[in-house]
């Protein structure tokens, strides 16, 4: 098996040099993309070592794996070959070269997720390599249907064009952003969560109404924060008899609330309040000797270099059991204890 920071990326080993396998796909986000573009003939444009190619293969009838990186284009065969599918067309060329495009002209789907430059100040579409905008130009002739990756935290704004954006979560953390054209598009915004394939989309929804702390907090999947999907996700529990309301949020985190306790698979964790209180180091420690805890998890921006003295400071003379969060919000902090699933 093969791990990344967050999950096994690949159940089997796969063949690459450190930058392949950084930037390839994780297996059970390849699956599930696969499974969505699931069709006759796909081309993947700048395929890397072949971490999407090998589950196109396993859905489609035909894949075009093209890569202008010859080791890379290797690697890309092995690995096909590693997961036993043989049903792919290898091509070393330019995804932006007109040979290229002859050679998957009869592709139902264009995919390409594109190289993100490690020193860009500023993501654009613009930016990537290949360029997602000159694939568009170049390959919107063979077919309307192009499916591509893109970084996840590129403002909105900055895409600007007539397509679903689809944000992913994995294990609870922001993993990708996927970009659908033509008929592949089924809304303007929506929102998956893996594992559980759980998906939202982006409706008439009203917007999530705000409320003040009740017992329970929660914080929702970055997916659907990052699509702007609250207002969807607090309908689906409304039609479920129960009710939600934003209580908190910045650019790091988003807390919901309720009276009542809530499962969702758009959570990403649930809490239960024991306290709230200042940014005050003596009141927090009153709240957290009253509940017993014995170690605590920071949840606010401090600066990194301050995070183990604060911490330790909070924990000192801590006799309990208990691991409890802390979340704070300008001068707020509210005291947690996450609930296990």
């Amino acid at each position: 098996m093969t791990r990344d920071k967050y999950t096994i990326k690949f159940t089997q080993p796969v063949i690459s040099n450190k930058e392949g396998l950084q930037l390839a796909t994780p297996e059970i986000v390849a699956k599930y993309i696969a499974k969505r573009l699931k069709t006759e003939i796909i081309a993947d444009l700048g395929c890397g070592i072949g971490g999407q190619v090998i589950f196109f293969a396993k859905e489609c009838k035909k894949v075009y794996a093209v890569e202008r990186n010859p080791e890379k284009l290797e690697y890309a065969k092995r690995n096909c070959a590693l997961y036993g599918v043989d049903n792919v067309e290898f091509i070393l060329g330019d995804a932006l070269s007109e040979d290229t495009k002859k050679k998957v002209a009869d592709a139902d789907i264009i995919f390409s997720d594109p190289a993100r430059p490690l020193s860009e100040k500023e993501r654009t579409l613009e930016n990537l390599e290949p360029p997602i905008t000159e694939i568009i130009k170049l390959y919107s002739d063979i077919t309307p249907e192009l499916a591509f990756h893109a970084p996840p935290q590129m403002p909105p704004e900055r895409i600007g064009m007539d397509c679903e954006r689809e944000y992913l979560s994995l294990n609870g953390q922001l993993n990708r952003l996927t970009l659908y054209f033509g008929a592949l598009k089924e809304c303007e915004r929506s929102a998956i969560v893996i594992p559980g394939e759980e998906r939202i989309c982006s409706s008439n929804a009203p917007g999530i109404k705000e409320g003040v702390l009740f017992d329970y907090v929660y914080e929702p999947e970055p997916s659907v924060v990052k699509a702007n999907l609250l207002g969807e996700l607090a309908r689906k529990i409304a039609e479920t008899g129960k009710e939600i309301l934003f209580y908190k949020g910045d650019e790091k985190r988003t807390l919901l609330t309720s009276s009542g306790l809530i499962d969702s698979p758009f959570f990403k964790d649930r809490y239960l309040v024991l306290g709230r209180t200042e940014m005050d180091i003596s009141g927090i420690k009153e709240i957290l000797k009253s509940e017993k805890a014995g170690k605590v998890v920071l949840r606010f921006d401090i600066l990194p270099e301050k995070y183990w003295e604060t911490r330790k400071k909070l924990e000192k003379d801590l006799s309990g059991t208990k691991t409890l969060h802390i979340f704070g919000f300008g001068d707020e902090v509210v005291v947690c204890e996450k609930i296990k699933s």
